[in-house]
């Protein structure tokens, strides 16, 4: 298979990365992921991929790394999804992205694309009962550290115009690895459905392998200078649609409740007062129940299929059937 080109990739050791991975490997790329000395990556290892540990806070070692490189893409997935406050938040997802963009510039290496993983959390929800989904034209409102973090990357990102920027913002990333959403289908394989209050949700996902292909497929396009696009499957799920979707697949009968919203924000406030001394941080946290909480995540995905031709492959029943099967395997079910 003929080479499609050299891409210095960030992320590697997580859930995305990994299946970036096998993707880019099967499509004929050459992969280096840039990863930290301590990332576990023996899941990686049936993939041609060399491995470097270059320090991002270090703008001129970046570049060398760059320049002795010789990429022609650079895909940033990397990021902390958890972190102590916003200061911690803001150095890990937005000057350490920074930095290596100002570092792919400087290099002056014939950079093709950088395509840079954001988040729909950049935007934050709309109302119910909005008329329309989130747009990219809407005025970001994030509601969480995590999600002011992922803005402030975009607004780095921006001042640097000669950069051949894309970036995509998806919604909820579920298959096969994915630990937290499994959270959820651990719950109602063992018969238990949960909801934290009893208001209406509306609630949007993208399929693993749609977001990693479409992140393959823009390094080929030509692409708008800086374009910014919302991913989903394109359409928006109500929160107990998906709860029976799941059940569906499992063959399962649940047993309903609902926990007050008050309860579990007053349990994620003791949460993170028995963490504020520990290495680890927890799972649940004020702004993670607000998140979990909002009433509408529906996002319009007109402008990438418009600009960047994407078409999803996997609406909710099929990818997760496929993520089930995967964690049955697995024995993580």
């Amino acid at each position: 298979m003929a080479k499609q080109g050299k891409i210095f990739l960030t992320g590697a050791s997580g859930f995305i990365g990994y299946h970036l991975v096998a993707q880019a490997v099967a499509r004929g790329f050459e992969v280096v992921a840039a990863i930290r000395r301590s990332s576990q990556v023996s899941h990686l290892e049936g993939f041609p991929v060399r491995y470097i540990y270059p320090d991002f806070n270090d703008i001129a070692a970046l570049r060398q790394e760059l320049v002795a490189g010789q990429y022609d893409y650079i895909i940033h997935l990397a990021g902390a999804i958890r972190a102590r406050d916003q200061e911690a938040f803001n150095r890990i997802n937005a000057e350490l992205t920074r930095n290596l963009a100002l570092a792919a510039l400087q290099s002056g290496i014939p950079l093709k694309k950088f395509v840079f993983l954001s988040s729909l959390a950049v935007v934050g929800p709309v109302a119910y009962d909005s008329p329309v989904p989130i747009t990219e034209e809407k005025l970001s409102e994030p509601i969480t550290a995590y999600g002011r973090s992922k803005l402030l990357a975009e607004q780095y990102l921006s001042e640097i115009k000669e950069l051949p920027l894309v970036t995509l913002r998806p919604t909820v990333v579920y298959g096969p690895r994915e630990k937290d959403f499994f959270v959820m289908l651990r719950s109602l394989s063992k018969g238990w459905e949960p909801y934290i209050g009893r208001r209406c949700q509306w609630l949007s996902f993208v399929y693993v392998t749609d977001l990693v292909n479409l992140c393959l497929d823009v390094l080929s396009q030509e692409t708008e200078p800086g374009i910014t696009c919302n991913i989903s499957d394109g359409n928006v799920y109500a929160r107990e649609e998906v709860a029976q979707i799941i059940k569906k697949i499992l063959d399962r009968k649940t047993f309903r409740f609902y926990v007050p919203v008050g309860v579990v924000r007053a349990l994620a406030v003791l949460i993170e007062r028995l963490y504020r001394n520990s290495a680890r941080l927890p799972l649940l946290y004020p702004e993670r129940v607000g998140e979990i909480t909002a009433p509408n995540w529906n996002v319009s995905i007109e402008k990438a299929r418009a600009h960047l031709g994407y078409i999803p492959r996997y609406f909710l029943e099929e990818g997760l059937t496929q993520s089930l099967a995967w964690y049955r395997e697995q024995k993580w079910l």
